[in-house]
């Protein structure tokens, strides 16, 4: 008999992303930029595609390269979560120090 085990948590989908939108109350807004050949004319197409994700905290910002991965319906549009900012903005950087 064979053994059957639970998808674990670490098999979630993850999409790396910057963030368009940070308006919302604990919600960014994160566009993934996918390249992909043409199956007949094998040009590379950009496609972009939107993601709602939840920010705790609201430590990303517009800008923002960030990693989000998937997890249970929060809201209507929400399905994605913010696991990480992997690089702040060149403006975002910027501003922090003259505003301290």
């Amino acid at each position: 008999m064979p053994e059957t085990t639970p998808i674990a948590r670490s098999q979630r989908k993850e999409r790396l992303g910057r963030v368009i939108s940070n308006k919302m109350a604990k919600t960014i807004v994160v566009e993934v930029e996918r390249r992909y050949s043409h199956a007949k004319y094998k040009k590379v197409i950009t496609a972009h595609a939107r993601f709602y994700a939840h920010d705790e905290k609201g430590d990303a910002k517009v800008g923002d390269l960030v990693l989000i991965h998937e997890t249970r319906p929060l809201s209507k549009l929400k399905r994605w979560r913010l696991s990480q900012v992997v690089e702040r903005s060149r403006e975002t950087a910027a501003a922090a120090p003259a505003a301290a």
